[in-house]
C-alpha cells in the first residue's frame, strides 16, 4: 500500500482537552477535535452539566465556554457509553466538586474496573457509591468532606486513574497542595505525559518525583489558552504505518510527527525493530520496507493500544514474536489478550497466551477468516491488516464482523483504508 493518510484527532487529547476547557476560566477554541462516539459522550455529558459549547458548521472546530472550576448543574444522570477517557476523569472532577450525579454506560463499561480510582477518592473524603457490582460502574456521586493533602492510587491497572486524579487535583488544591502517590508500577506512562502537557497548556503546573509522586501546588486554576489544536491520533497511525511496513510502502500519515506529545508515536520503534524504514517530519511519519518483517520480542507496557497492531503485523514476520507486559489489555474495551489470541488462531497462527504476554508464530500461509470484533474498535482496525499482500504471503480474504464499532475513534476507517488500497492499484 502506498499513499498519504490525514489522521483523525487523538482521542486521548480530545477528551482531556474538552474537560480541561470545561473546567477552565475563559473560552477555548478547539481545532481538529476527533469526531467519534467517545468524544460525543464527553460533549453530551458536559452539555448536561451546563457547560455551553458550539461546533463551527462543517468543521471539527468547537468553542467551549469554561465553567471556572464548577459546573452549573449539580444533579445529573450521565451516560458514558464505553468511554474510559470520559468516565474516569469526569468521576474525579464531579467527586471533587460535589453534587448529586450518577454515571453509567454500556454493559462492557460496567465490567471495566474503576475501584482503584474510587478508593483513592473516597479515602480523602469524597462520597462515591457503587450502584451495581463493587469496583465497577454504575456510580453515584454525592457531596463529600474533602481532606486531600495526600492521595494514593495504584498504577498497575490503568493510567487513566492517575490521569483522572491529576486533572481533578487543582479543584481540590485551592488552599493546600495535593500530592498524589503512585502505589506499585505505573503502566502506560506516555499517557500521563499527555495529561501533564495539557494541564500545563491550561495553566496548571505539576511538580513530580519521577513516576512515584506528583504534587499540585495550592491555588492554581485552569485558564483557557484561547486556542488549541488537537494532534492526529498516533494509535490510529499505527495501522497505516504497519500497512506500509507489511506491503513495502511507502505509506505516510499526516498529523503526528517529531513534535507529538503522544507516546504511541514510539510504535515506530517497534516497526524499526521489525526491519521497517521510518522517516519523520514535524507533522508526518512514513513507513516502508524491503522484505519480510523480522520477528520481535519486546515490552509493550508503554504503548498497549498500538501494540495490538504489532500482534497482527507479526503474522508477516520471519518467526515467532513475543509481546510482553500487556496485562492491561484484559481490562480494555474487551479482554484483548483473549480476543487477539482467538482471532489470530482463526488466521492459522500458533498462539501462546499468558497472563501478561502473547506469542505469535505466523503460519506458512494465512487462512481466510471471519474476524469477531467484540465491540472493540481496535480489534476491527488492526485485523484489517491481515488482508494485505506481504512479501512472502498473498492477500487473504478477511471478513470483519461488526465493522461499525470503529465509530468509537475512527468512524470512516474502512473508507480510508479502501481508498489507500485503491490508490495503490492504480
Amino acid at each position: 500500500m502506498q499513499g498519504t493518510v490525514r489522521l483523525p484527532g487523538s482521542k486521548s487529547i480530545s477528551n482531556r482537552t474538552l474537560l480541561l476547557a470545561a473546567l477552565a476560566n475563559g473560552t477555548t477554541r478547539i481545532h481538529d477535535l476527533l469526531a467519534s462516539d467517545d468524544t460525543l459522550v464527553m460533549l453530551m455529558a458536559l452539555k448536561q452539566l451546563g457547560v455551553a459549547w458550539e461546533q463551527a458548521e462543517g468543521t471539527q472546530t468547537y468553542t467551549v465556554h469554561g465553567s471556572d472550576g464548577s459546573f452549573p448543574v449539580h444533579q445529573a444522570d450521565l451516560f458514558m457509553g464505553n468511554a474510559g477517557t470520559a468516565i474516569r476523569p469526569l468521576t474525579a472532577a464531579l467527586a471533587a466538586m460535589g453534587g448529586d450525579y450518577t454515571l453509567h454506560g454500556v454493559a462492557r463499561m460496567h465490567e471495566r474496573p474503576i475501584g482503584d480510582l474510587v478508593d483513592a477518592l473516597n479515602a480523602v473524603g469524597t462520597r462515591i457509591a457503587y450502584t451495581g457490582v463493587a469496583g465497577y460502574p454504575p456510580l453515584h456521586i454525592q457531596r463529600g468532606q474533602l481532606h486531600t493533602q495526600r492521595m494514593q492510587v495504584r498504577g498497575n491497572v490503568s493510567s487513566q486513574f492517575l490521569t483522572a486524579l491529576l486533572m481533578a487535583a487543582p479543584l481540590m488544591a485551592k488552599h493546600e497542595a495535593v500530592t498524589i502517590e503512585v502505589v506499585g508500577e505505573l503502566i502506560s506512562k506516555p499517557y500521563i505525559e499527555i495529561t501533564l502537557n495539557l494541564m500545563q497548556r491550561f495553566g496548571v503546573s505539576v511538580e513530580r518525583d519521577g513516576w512515584q509522586s506528583f504534587t499540585i501546588p495550592a491555588g492554581q486554576q485552569y485558564r483557557s489558552p484561547d486556542t488549541i489544536h488537537v494532534e492526529g491520533d498516533a494509535s490510529s497511525a499505527s495501522y497505516f504505518l504497519a500497512a506500509g511496513a507489511i506491503t513495502g510502502g511507502p505509506l505516510r500519515v499526516e498529523g503526528v510527527g517529531n513534535n507529538s506529545i503522544q507516546g504511541d508515536v514510539r510504535f515506530v520503534e517497534a516497526l524499526q525493530q521489525m526491519g521497517a524504514t521510518i522517516t519523520m517530519g514535524d507533522n508526518w511519519i512514513e513507513a516502508s520496507s524491503n522484505g519480510v518483517l523480522k520477528a520481535i520480542d519486546a515490552d509493550f507496557n508503554h504503548i498497549p493500544d498500538a501494540a495490538m497492531t504489532i500482534a497482527v503485523a507479526a503474522l508477516y514476520a520471519d518467526g515467532p514474536s513475543t509481546l510482553r507486559n500487556i496485562a492491561s489489555w484484559r481490562v480494555k474495551e474487551t479482554d484483548r489478550l483473549s480476543a487477539m489470541a482467538t482471532e489470530l488462531r482463526k488466521l492459522g497462527a500458533t498462539i501462546e497466551e499468558g497472563s501478561d504476554y502473547l506469542r505469535v508464530t505466523p503460519p506458512a500461509q494465512l487462512q481466510a477468516a471471519a474476524i469477531d470484533t467484540y465491540d472493540d474498535h481496535r480489534m476491527a482496525m488492526c485485523f484489517s491488516l491481515a488482508s494485505l499482500d506481504g512479501a512472502a504471503l498473498r492477500g487473504t480474504v478477511v471478513r470483519i464482523n461488526d465493522p461499525q464499532c470503529v465509530a468509537k475513534t475512527f468512524p470512516d476507517y474502512f473508507t480510508v483504508f479502501a481508498q489507500i488500497a485503491e490508490q495503490t492499484l492504480l
